[in-house]
């Protein structure tokens, strides 16, 4: 049995319990939110090494930021806590939102959470049902829209326009202060905005979010630099990279199949404010960077997670250089969502639905095989 001196244990500093990231970066919103906090501990995600990575893309200094770990398994619950805090403030009684997944679940808890009435229009057949089932597990009326995304986004718009009915999309502002605190979580661990940014950019919220959070910690004189904005959309969907909108977009990637991005000019600004790009990457890209995401830092995601790693893999390390990026620079991904909201793709070979899945090995119930099957 073993004993423990407890007396050693006097005097030490206990860990600091996280209190969610408004009542912790409280001096950075306005009162409009902090008076009628709603919120499930979000934020306080890691910040994991990527050494393999940085080694491949020539000796940079590379981390993931993993959003998986917020309470609904994604980035979204940053902006939510914002906003229905905000709509809390405001005694709305029910909340609306168009989703590809995320923002539905997340709506949906810190709705029910407040005690408020949740509607999510998804686009009919284009949602994992990982997603999915979060939304209806937590109470939210989910119809589903013959259309896209962009379809039911303006459907939402229309009817929180004409009925009292708070929007809590990320064109909400509110969403936007909230989602902000990813930035402000990078600087205080590394101590400095790093050279670089990565994300993937779907409907741009989060670019947009992540470039005013690093701005608004240089205001305050937190930090001294700013980051380059690094946003990948996906091949299929990636209206920005184009020029012009998608009208039936498609990719694997749910998360950011998104034709029409309500922050298609914010995400511009941060672009071109920082110096920094918007490209777009191919399924087969996505789903090759989400398989070394999991087998070699350790970290499952969805595959519109993986984005940011597939457009750094695809700039490589010429492409870093060309753009002035020297060896040694800390860059940091955002990996949006947990691989538990998609989980199909990790079993999948091809980026096609019509791929063989991979399967467990069948073996009989024998040491010596089991042995051997692991080469040992």
């Amino acid at each position: 049995m073993v004993k423990y001196n407890y007396n050693l244990m006097k005097g030490i500093k206990m860990a600091h319990i996280w209190q969610g990231i408004i009542e912790e970066y409280k001096d950075l919103f306005p009162s409009t939110i902090t008076d009628s906090i709603i919120t499930l501990k979000e934020g306080n995600t890691p910040l994991i090494s990527a050494p393999s990575l940085g080694k491949t893309l020539g000796g940079m200094e590379v981390y993931i930021k993993f959003e998986g770990t917020n309470p609904t398994g994604s980035f979204k619950d940053r902006g939510m806590t914002s906003a229905i805090s905000a709509a809390a403030g405001k005694g709305v009684k029910a909340v609306m939102c168009a989703s590809t997944g995320n923002t539905s679940a997340s709506a949906a808890a810190y709705a029910k959470r407040a005690g408020m009435k949740c509607g999510v229009l998804i686009p009919d057949g284009k949602i994992a049902y990982g997603k999915l089932s979060q939304a209806i597990a937590h109470g939210a009326t989910v119809m589903a829209v013959k259309g896209n995304f962009d379809d039911c986004l303006e459907t939402v718009f229309e009817l929180t326009d004409e009925y009292p009915i708070e929007l809590v999309n990320s064109v909400n502002p509110n969403r936007i202060l909230g989602q902000r605190s990813g930035a402000f979580e990078v600087v205080d661990e590394l101590g400095e905005a790093p050279e670089i940014h990565c994300l993937p950019v779907g409907n741009a919220g989060n670019i947009t979010a992540y470039w005013q959070g690093y701005r608004d910690y240089k205001d305050a004189g937190i930090s001294q630099n700013l980051p380059r904005m690094f946003g990948f959309q996906a091949a299929g969907a990636a209206p920005i990279v184009n020029g012009a909108r998608v009208l039936n977009p498609e990719t694997i990637a749910t998360a950011i199949r998104i034709g029409n991005p309500a922050s298609w000019a914010q995400a511009e600004a941060a672009r071109d404010d920082s110096n920094g790009l918007i490209d777009s990457v191919t399924d087969a890209e996505i789903l090759a960077a989400h398989k070394i995401l999991s087998s070699e830092i350790g970290v499952f995601v969805e595959p519109a997670s993986a984005a940011g790693v597939a457009g750094l893999l695809k700039l490589g390390a010429t492409g870093l250089a060309k753009l002035g990026v020297k060896p040694g620079s800390r860059i940091v991904i955002t990996s949006t969502g947990h691989g538990l909201k998609d989980p199909l793709w990790a079993l999948r070979s091809e980026p096609s639905e019509d791929s063989p899945q991979v399967e467990a090995i069948k073996v009989e119930n024998n040491k010596d095989q089991i042995l051997e099957i692991l080469g040992l």
